[in-house]
């Protein structure tokens, strides 16, 4: 293995860059961790600034390209390593679809998210990326109840997506855990990179917790 073939991936337990390691565990990527503790304000320091100047993760660097943002990440990363089979081709039908439901999450989900949390009003429909909360549930659910997983039968990228954000955004309460989207969190939460990565992050945590402290 080549170092270029390797990607590395700016992370920090518990936050979304878990999602992007379980992704990797997935496609079989070769990769490793360069770590921040965001307890120490590590993001913020000049050296991580130069990766990503808004001081966020995930970031990954591959092939000498930096990439960030999580959605742009879950694309390329699935495109790289196609082997896995987690990214329709293009040609393919379900490429469009795909497509769609990655950027959806980051677009509008995500929007109506903050603005549920914040209670804040989505303003003029218009001029609101994702029109109102409870329209924005009602096609989870119902993309969802197509099952097991977004597009029937076939495990994608999106769907690792979609199944790790579920799991946090209703364990806050700013999504309902209606019987689709429970029976979905649990189909992606079994799987054996959700169990090895969640038990990583844990122990990540705690030692960071530690440093923090010292």
């Amino acid at each position: 293995m080549t170092d270029a073939a390797k990607v590395t991936l700016y992370h920090s337990p518990r936050t979304r860059s878990q999602g992007v390691q379980i992704l990797l565990e997935e496609l079989g990527a070769p990769y490793e961790l360069h770590v921040l503790n965001f307890k120490l304000e590590e993001q913020r320091k000049p050296d991580y600034l130069a990766i990503n100047p808004l001081g966020k993760v995930p970031a990954i660097l591959h092939a000498g390209a930096v990439v960030t943002e999580q959605v742009a990440i879950y694309i390329y990363l699935a495109d790289a390593f196609p082997e896995a089979g987690l990214a329709p081709a293009i040609g393919d039908p379900l490429r469009g679809p795909y497509l769609r439901w990655l950027a959806l999450y980051g677009s509008a989900f995500e929007p109506a998210l903050i603005d549920r949390s914040r209670k804040v009003e989505p303003g003029v429909r218009g001029m609101s990326p994702y029109g109102e909360y409870d329209s924005m549930i009602a096609l989870v659910k119902s993309q969802l109840a197509k099952g097991p997983y977004l597009f029937g039968e076939r495990l994608s990228a999106a769907d690792i997506l979609w199944g790790t954000a579920l799991r946090w955004t209703t364990s806050f309460g700013l999504v309902p855990p209606t019987e689709e989207i429970s029976a979905y969190i649990e189909r992606i939460a079994a799987r054996p990179s959700v169990k090895k990565v969640g038990k990583q992050d844990h122990e990540l945590a705690a030692a960071q917790e530690v440093a923090a402290q010292s």
